[in-house]
Parts: C-alpha cells; structure tokens; sequence
C-alpha cells in the first residue's frame, strides 16, 4: 500500500517496522532565519530523515534577479520559475534525489514544524517528477513527538546514491503569462493563500508592491488545519473550499501564494478533500509583484 497524500504518525512507525523501503524528509524551515530548520533538525528528528533545504534543495541555486525580477540564469542550472524561491529544472532535482537515496519504488514521507508549510513543496515537486508514492506526514513534528516514537539528534550517515529517473508529471505548473493570458475567464480561478492582510494589500512586509493578482479568490492556508496542526476532515475541507469557490469549477483551480510555498497547504487540502488535482503558479505574487506592468488589486476583490 502506497501513500500518497496524508499518513498518520502511526502508519510512519508501521512502515518503518515493515520491510517496505522509505525515505523520510526533514523540511523543516523559517523564513526569517534561514538556518534555523538544519538547526532544528540537528537538535531531534525522525531517525533516518533527510533534511531537504527549501533554499538549497528545493529551490534554484544560480541566477540572479534581472529586470522585473527575472532569473537570468541559463542551460543547466536555469530554474523554471521566477519569484523569491524558483523551482530548479527536473534534471537538477532528480539528481538531488538520486544523491539523498530516493529511487523511483521508494515511499517518500515529508514533513516541518510549520503546519505543512514547507513541507508541502518537496510533496508537489516529487508529484511533479512523477512520482506519487509521496505524503506528508499530518501534523508534522508535533504528532510524531506527542504518538511517543523514537527521535534522534545530529547528522545521520551518507544514504547510498540512488538513480531517480524524472516521469510524467503529476503536478501542473503555470507561469505569470498562462495567469495573464486567463485572468477573469471562467477557465482560471486564482486562489491566495496569504493571510487575509497581506491579500487586501493593508500590509507587505516582503515584495515591493502590496496587494493581489485580479480575480483571485482569498483562502489562507492555515485554514486548512485544526488546533492540533493536522488537516481538518476531508468532509469538512471540502464544504469550505466549495463556499470559498462559489459556482467556479474546482477543476479550474491554480493556487499561489507569496513565494510558491505555502500555496501547496491549500493544494494538498483540496486533493484530501477530493476535489482533483489543482494548478500551482510557483512564481506567486513574488513574481508577479516585480512586473510593473502587470495589473494588481487591493481590497477583498
């Protein structure tokens, strides 16, 4: 049996007590302090996991910002997407993964001490190659240290190099010229997933311009999650994404947010709620906001 959206805490002690090879990942992250998730990660975590860095791993290296914040970057270690944390091309992650021991039969398990705020990117960037036997961990680091499983500190040994081979995707990735090209059509229905002040635009601690891509529709990912910071029943999520959507077809979804990251909380929510496989614009308003020419909205519309 393969996962491929949540597992509990207690499913993650079975596996790892079964004979069915799995990679766990550590994704563990703070935007205002970089190095703070490694140092969490060094401090506890789940014996075996890898950390993944979202800026070193999970995102491009090389390039730097050109005009409207375009990464100039080309060849081999050009991203495919723009904004604050680009998505490496396929070839470059692949290669990560093969280094870290995944292959292509491999069960992978994410997670963070965020909500799923990270951890959701490596979910769809695995999707993304093609590779579906990925889920996050629900409730992340809280629900593994309160279900009493084994932790472990410090750097865990090198895993033997694998060979992770990119497939068909199983993630749709849309760029800020498929956003503008749809923008108020009945084909694209945006959804933020930033805190409701940020979306009106009434404060921008990040991008040089404050408020929303036109249209969209205002859904904070933490939203998403109960008390204990697992997701809400898949009943329940999908009553609120269909209010939040109104008459506009789930299908037609593409869900950003400001760098790309977080937006992935609301995705994963949708999937579990069974309401398809949505869209991720992965440059988010990070991208979009460094276009000057590109149209922006303020308010709750």
């Amino acid at each position: 049996m393969s996962h491929t959206t949540l597992i509990a805490a207690e499913q993650l002690q079975a596996l790892i007590n079964s004979s069915q090879p799995v990679r766990i990942f550590d994704c563990s992250f703070e935007l205002l302090q970089p190095h703070a998730g490694r140092q969490q990660y060094l401090a506890s975590h789940i014996p075996g996991a890898v950390y993944a860095d979202l800026e070193t791993d999970l995102s491009a290296r090389h390039g730097a910002p050109g005009a409207h914040g375009v990464l100039t970057a080309t060849g081999a270690d050009a991203p495919v997407s723009g904004g604050r944390h680009p998505l490496p091309n396929q070839e470059k992650f692949a290669t990560w993964l093969s280094s870290v021991g995944l292959d292509n039969e491999m069960q992978a398990v994410v997670y963070d001490r965020s909500g799923a705020n990270y951890c959701g990117r490596l979910w769809w960037m695995l999707k993304w190659v093609g590779h579906d036997k990925v889920a996050v961990l629900d409730g992340g680091w809280k629900a593994w240290q309160e279900a009493g499983a084994a932790i472990c500190s410090g750097e865990e040994p090198a895993h033997f190099q694998a060979n992770f081979l990119p497939g068909p995707a199983l993630a749709r990735l849309v760029d800020a010229q498929t956003v503008m090209s749809q923008l108020g059509h009945t084909t694209q229905t945006l959804v933020d997933a930033r805190a409701a002040n940020r979306f009106t635009g009434e404060v921008e601690p990040i991008d040089p311009i404050a408020g929303h891509i036109p249209h969209a529709l205002n859904r904070p990912y933490l939203a998403n999650l109960l008390p204990n910071g697992k997701f809400k029943p898949a009943a329940q999520l999908k009553a609120e994404f269909l209010t939040v959507l109104g008459n506009r077809d789930p299908a037609t979804v593409v869900h950003y947010c400001g760098s790309g990251v977080s937006a992935l909380c609301n995705l994963i929510a949708m999937e579990v709620a069974g309401l398809g496989t949505a869209a991720l614009y992965a440059g988010s308003w990070s991208d979009w906001s460094h276009d000057p020419t590109r149209p922006v909205a303020q308010g709750e519309n």
